[in-house]
């Protein structure tokens, strides 16, 4: 579909992962006009990335991929049925709290309105800045499942996957289905599990079988003759041109592994590039040490018009974030009127119920996979900012100055300028600055968004369609295209 066709609608729900098809299939179902914009060309989002090529006969990356990957064509086909609107290709690069949403398709930019927004940005990989994390060969192991599920690639020289949770033992259990030559996978959580997740194990057991699928990829990897270290810590990546060593510290010794690729994960954090520059609250989880929106049991934020569904607004995983989905979806037909407060509240019990037996879990995976990589922040010159090339050391000395405020670093330094937007570094020069001023990461807060966190060419802003058409998505100040 063509967006800059349409000008409003009541619901638009911006993300194509497990959240917002939940979202946008209820609501469509329930007869809301719903629009959902997908940067995908196929829905899906990052977990179920190209699910619908992949569960055809005779593939070959989606056996690799398993049926938990697969189990995502159901809900993608349910979609397809809902009667909503899709507009793959549509990057978003605006939400305002008025429900006015700037999109670029196919190199065309437009807004659309929308009375309710639901944000469904999902879940992005944790940067992991260690020492020469920039080098060539070195990327996110989430990076490289997505490269598996949409273009079948993967590495075909020496691997190391480092990090910890249960993403890197997932990744190299597929890689080494593909027949990637798997070296090691370091581990920085300890063998034998903490005493704060031996604690919160009992409240996990209603979801043993995800436990057990760690296990087994464990299983599969010793077997296959894969070394693993556990309790790992101070991992670098080494070489002059592309990465050619791994270093690590393990049972109290510097060690290194020959590689030609290195996968970094320390978990995910929220997405929350949108939704903060919708004004909406934000709060900072020390546990996870991110930042995620304020949000209710219905996804509600501190924004009559926008709701926050799924992984954006806090990592539990993909079968939470459909009951999530289909939550603010309930919440939102009756923001609009379509039920009750009483009919709402009947209608979510079921999928309230499902929510807290899929959660149970996570706060043994909190305990059990805290960050670890990230956690001794990067000193030297590791760089901080990919996009601008600043070091850890140019940043700290920019705070011995007198540069107190993530701003004023952004301002003078260029930090956090790039293509990025400063989702890359933000929070590191945040930690950083807390720990050289003495105050905490709430005190010190991010980045002051800026519109828009896309990429617009100048000639996409210039033509910019169906902004004069109604005089009321005309952003405040702005002049007529008469007085331009």
């Amino acid at each position: 579909m063509r967006i800059a066709d349409r000008v409003e609608c009541e619901l638009v729900v911006v993300g194509g992962g497990p959240a917002g098809l939940a979202a946008a299939t209820l609501a469509a179902e329930r007869g809301i006009d719903t629009v959902l914009l997908d940067e995908q060309e196929t829905p899906g989002g990052q977990i179920y990335r190209s699910v619908e090529r992949r569960s055809t006969p005779g593939d070959r990356i989606g056996p690799i991929l398993g049926p938990d990957f697969r189990s995502g064509l159901a809900q993608v086909e349910a979609f397809r049925r809902s009667g909503a609107t899709y507009a793959p290709g549509s990057a978003v690069w605006q939400v305002l709290a008025d429900g006015a949403v700037g999109i670029t398709q196919a190199g065309e930019a437009s807004l659309l309105r929308g009375r309710q927004v639901i944000l469904a940005t999902g879940a992005m990989e944790r940067p992991v800045p260690v020492s020469g994390w920039t080098l060539p060969g070195v990327l996110g192991a989430g990076a490289a499942q997505t490269l598996l599920k949409s273009s079948g690639v993967v590495p075909a020289e020496a691997t190391v996957i480092a990090g910890c949770g249960p993403l890197p033992l997932l990744v190299a259990a597929q890689l080494l289905d593909a027949g990637v030559p798997l070296k090691a996978v370091l581990i920085t959580t300890p063998r034998m599990l903490r005493a704060e997740a031996l604690m919160q194990l009992p409240r996990a057991f209603t979801q043993f079988q995800e436990i057990i699928k760690g296990l087994s990829w464990m299983r599969r990897l010793r077997a296959a003759g894969v070394e693993i270290h556990h309790g790992v810590s101070g991992v670098e990546a080494k070489g002059v041109k592309k990465l050619e060593v791994v270093s690590f510290v393990a049972e109290g010794k510097r060690r290194s592994i020959p590689a030609s690729v290195l996968l970094l994960h320390d978990g995910v954090v929220p997405n929350v590039q949108l939704s903060r520059s919708t004004g909406c609250r934000h709060l900072w989880d020390k546990t996870q040490l991110a930042w995620r929106p304020d949000v209710d049991e219905w996804g509600a934020t501190s924004l009559e018009r926008i709701a926050i569904a799924g992984d954006g607004q806090r990592i539990f995983g993909a079968k939470a974030a459909v009951l999530l989905g289909r939550l603010a979806a309930f919440d939102t037909a009756r923001r609009l009127g379509r039920i009750t407060v009483h009919e709402r509240d009947a209608s979510a019990r079921r999928d309230q119920k499902l929510l807290k037996e899929f959660t149970r879990i996570r706060p043994f995976l909190d305990a059990a996979f805290p960050p670890s990589l990230v956690k001794p922040l990067p000193s030297g010159d590791t760089i901080v900012c990919r996009c601008e090339e600043i070091s850890a050391s140019s940043l700290r000395q920019s705070i011995e100055e007198g540069l107190r405020d993530p701003n004023q670093i952004k301002s003078l330094t260029r930090c956090g300028m790039g293509p990025c937007q400063g989702r890359m570094c933000g929070t590191t020069v945040t930690r950083i600055i807390a720990e050289e001023t003495g105050r905490t990461v709430e005190q010190v807060g991010l980045y002051r968004p800026r519109i828009p966190v896309k990429p617009v060419s100048l000639g996409a802003w210039a033509e910019l369609r169906n902004a004069f058409i109604d005089p009321d998505l005309k952003p405040k100040g702005e002049p007529s295209r008469r007085e331009l």
